[in-house]
């Protein structure tokens, strides 16, 4: 009986380590980006086509996608993100609630967020010049 409830110890050890977070040491190695962020935290942003735009908040790039065609997304200069609803946090996934707000030569705009992805280092690495924010 002793064997069997060090044994079921040692895998709820191995089990709980296993799944704790494991946060790299110095400069170990690539860090994993943030999840979430507040517009305000958005300091550069790059137009990639009419649909697609990098955001850079701190060393993090995020890639968000628009329902469709976005007017004057790639003509713009300034870009504000807008939230909806209880929470002002952005965060990866379908960004719902979520809409880019554009001035150019058409006026104000307001296009709808698709998704939203938080780019890999290796990502960031291979970007374009032209395409990094």
């Amino acid at each position: 009986m002793a064997r069997a409830s060090a044994w079921a110890a040692a895998t709820i050890a191995l089990l709980v380590t296993g799944c704790a977070p494991m946060e790299p040491h110095g400069n170990a190695g690539p860090r994993e980006p943030r999840r979430c962020f507040l517009p305000r935290e958005v300091r550069n942003f790059t137009a990639v086509n009419s649909t697609t735009v990098n955001v850079r908040v701190g060393r993090d790039i995020y890639r968000i996608e628009t329902f469709g065609f976005c007017p004057d997304l790639g003509w713009t200069n300034r870009m504000a993100i807008r939230t909806t609803g209880g929470s002002s946090m952005i965060c990866v996934g379908s960004g719902l609630g979520v809409s880019i707000l554009t001035r150019g030569p058409s006026g104000r705009r307001s296009c709808q967020v698709r998704s939203i992805r938080a780019l890999t280092p290796q990502e960031i690495q291979a970007l374009p010049r032209r395409d990094r924010p």
